[in-house]
């Protein structure tokens, strides 16, 4: 029996999957390492984690890697797919991770440091792990090629954007599952103007027309647009250069951005929206009030940029799980067509809209969109394996 195991390294969890080899994949098993840090959990698709104490990447990888060890007893790990966030100007359809592509990839790491190191280092872990499985790289950015110039470039000299300075786009994977699925259940609405909403820890929105990204709210880098979780999100660049005078240096200013930013430097003590809802803090209150806003902004400026809005979709760990959050952002976008359902919205129903255009709720499923590309490049008929190692 062949297996194709998925590993998707964010930039506070780890999601993986097992599956049995086929064209169309059937999952086995899947889960996740969440809560990276000193109190990260496992959670092997049951509904009950496991604590697993003090872990960050490299150490929620073991446990990964020994919890699944029962699952592939028997089983030949023929693939591994990885998600890759940034895959620049030279990648974007799924490519075997040889050694030259991976130090290609290893020069985007400055582009997306919370992620890029991670899903490198996973690659690694899978290698070692299985060392004769082929390991493919799924990109985060491949799902935006192709924008229209004016959303893919900075207004910076033109040489840059020569170069590689340009809007990427990232959350490609979510996006591409969330379109499959609307082209599957909504043929209508998938032929139309769509924003999808990713929200969780990493956060962005992406206007959609006919089934393509022609705009995102991230750009050059996973910091862009949208606040998150602890990236700052949309900032006047003329901050940097005013920190810069104040005498920081750019590794404290990057580490700012990315780690002390968002919901946690808004809020003060947590980049869960979970917590943030539960809590009574005025500064809770705030950073969510911001959070709100920002959607809100960025909304009406791909409806814009769509000409009109037939659709939206939340996913995301907030956006398919947070109806508060989902109320703020509808509530009051009558002129856009938005009206939420609210009994279907608490409910956590798929269909939560009330207004001419629609509004949904699709969990997304990066970790199938992994393994269907390396079932492309693993057939079935192809008997290559890798035995688990250790």
């Amino acid at each position: 029996m062949s297996a194709i195991l998925t590993l998707n390294a964010g930039s506070s969890s780890i999601k993986f999957g097992v599956y049995q080899q086929a064209d169309e994949p059937e999952l086995l098993r899947v889960g996740q390492v969440e809560n990276l840090g000193p109190l990260a959990r496992l959670e092997l698709g049951t509904g009950q984690a496991t604590e697993i104490g003090p872990a960050d990447h490299a150490v929620a990888l073991r446990a990964i890697l020994n919890a699944l060890a029962p699952d592939l007893a028997g089983r030949r790990v023929v693939g591994v797919g990885h998600r890759i966030v940034h895959g620049g100007k030279a990648f974007g359809a799924p490519t075997e991770l040889t050694p030259d592509v991976v130090t290609q990839l290893a020069a985007l790491v400055p582009l997306a440091p919370l992620h890029q190191p991670h899903n490198l280092s996973a690659l690694e872990a899978a290698r070692a792990a299985f060392p004769e499985a082929v390991q493919i790289g799924c990109f985060d950015t491949g799902f935006h090629r192709g924008h229209p110039f004016v959303n893919d470039t900075f207004a910076l000299p033109r040489r840059f954007y020569d170069q590689g300075v340009r809007r990427y786009g990232f959350h490609g994977l979510s996006y591409d599952y969330i379109t499959e699925v609307l082209a599957r259940d909504w043929p209508d609405l998938a032929a139309g103007r769509v924003v999808i909403c990713h929200l969780g820890n990493g956060a962005s929105m992406c206007a959609v027309r006919h089934g393509r990204s022609i705009g995102s709210s991230m750009g050059f880098s996973a910091l862009d647009g949208l606040p998150m979780g602890t990236r700052c999100g949309q900032l006047d660049p003329g901050v940097l250069l005013y920190l810069l005078d104040q005498g920081m240096s750019g590794e404290e200013i990057a580490r700012m951005l990315y780690t002390e930013s968002g919901l946690l430097g808004l809020s003060g003590f947590s980049h869960d929206m979970r917590t943030l809802l539960a809590s009574d803090d005025p500064r809770a209150a705030e950073a969510i009030d911001y959070y709100v806003f920002r959607i809100r902004r960025e909304l009406g400026a791909m409806a814009a940029v769509l000409g009109g809005l037939d659709g939206v979709v939340f996913c995301g760990g907030i956006g398919e799980n947070a109806a508060a959050i989902r109320a703020r952002v509808i509530d009051g976008m009558g002129f856009l067509g938005l009206r939420l359902d609210a009994a279907a919205n608490a409910a956590g129903s798929v269909s939560v809209g009330a207004g001419t255009a629609r509004v949904l709720v699709i969990p997304t499923d990066e970790e199938r969109v992994i393994a269907r590309a390396v079932a492309k490049a693993v057939p079935s008929q192809n008997g290559q394996a890798g035995e688990l190692k250790g």
